[in-house]
């Protein structure tokens, strides 16, 4: 099968012809239809996350926003049949039994695997993955757009829950690409009153156009004067990579109120403790979601409550696509396609 590998970080990635993955007795063997290429991506290809790189498996195959079709299935799979089209996420297995599992936060498992980091991800024609962790995509959604579901939606939506959102608050989105545009529809949704901020015009008309009330370029405009201006908002969510992102979000924050941390810089972040104790805001974090947070955000979608901005490109300009993305020159998601 042909696929993009990762062999050395920081050099683009190589496309091969690799066998294809064998399956164990519980696992179901894809064809590859639509793979979302994520930020993360690039900081796994990069190797400037210092937590990952011990635990990244090489030579990988990345990708962990997955959709394809079963077109084999190990002898003990009884949920999934030849045909099912499904989705595999950021979380490729969990073992169902430590503390953090049974408490339904099985996205923090300690024994997990993760999909395009420790195990071989989408960015190719075909991809293995335990039955158990691989969702049935609704019907009338496209693979395409079911794809970026499985990493950017699903992350945007529990940290939104987290938040416990009250209808008619006021909520900032720093940063409205692959997962801010859809971050927007999910606050409004819930009733939130959407202010998007960006540096990109194009990405804030699209905000705009997809339910944001406000919109704001933070380099023409004074973001923290404009938002403090009605005594800040409830909720901050950065979904941006960028330091200076987090910088901006936080003196935006009402008293009590809470910023989210989704946009993962590769450097770490430090906040005035002065400023967090004048005001007791709350910094909260996410890491994507549950089995449970996907299929809601997959009915949210089928509903036509959620639409991801979507671009295909062939799997052979994986290099192409990791390049504008770091160029931050991306609208939306893009998808990688076998062909």
């Amino acid at each position: 099968m042909k696929a993009a590998i990762l062999r050395e970080f920081k050099a683009p990635l190589a496309i091969e012809e690799v066998p294809p993955p064998k399956l164990d007795a519980n696992e179901v063997l894809l064809e590859v239809e639509a793979c979302g290429v994520c930020h993360s991506d690039l900081h796994v290809a990069d190797g400037d996350w210092p937590q990952i790189v011990p635990i990244t498996k090489r030579p990988l195959i990345l990708g962990h926003e997955i959709v394809g079709r079963v077109v084999e299935k190990g002898h003990a799979v009884e949920t999934l049949q030849v045909g099912d089209r499904v989705g595999v996420p950021w979380v490729h297995w969990t073992c169902g039994e430590c503390e953090l599992c049974r408490e339904g936060n099985e996205n923090l498992c300690a024994n997990q695997k993760i999909t395009g980091v420790t195990v071989d991800g989408g960015y190719a024609e075909f991809v293995k993955a335990p039955a158990s962790h691989a969702l049935k995509i609704p019907e009338g959604l496209s693979s395409a757009a079911a794809a970026p579901l499985f990493c950017a939606g699903v992350t945007v939506y529990r940290a939104l829950q987290h938040a416990k959102i009250k209808a008619g608050q006021q909520v900032a989105i720093f940063g409205v690409g692959g997962l801010g545009h859809l971050a927007v529809q999910i606050a409004k949704e819930l009733g939130a009153i959407v202010t998007a901020i960006d540096i990109s015009d194009e990405k804030l008309a699209h905000a705009k156009s997809v339910g944001a009330s406000v919109t704001l370029n933070i380099v023409s405009a004074n973001v923290v004067k404009e938002l403090r201006r009605t005594g800040g908002v409830h909720v901050a969510l950065v979904t941006s990579a960028a330091r200076a992102a987090y910088d901006a979000a936080l003196p935006c924050v009402r008293p009590t109120g809470m910023l989210l941390v989704v946009g993962l810089p590769s450097e770490s972040l430090c906040f005035p403790p002065i400023l967090m104790a004048a005001t007791e805001v709350r910094i909260q974090a996410s890491s994507v979601g549950t089995r449970e947070d996907l299929r809601k955000v997959l009915e949210m979608a089928a509903a036509g409550k959620l639409h991801c901005q979507v671009t295909a490109r062939p799997l052979a300009q994986a290099n192409d696509v990791l390049a504008e993305l770091r160029a931050g020159s991306v609208a939306g998601r893009i998808v990688l396609t076998p062909r």
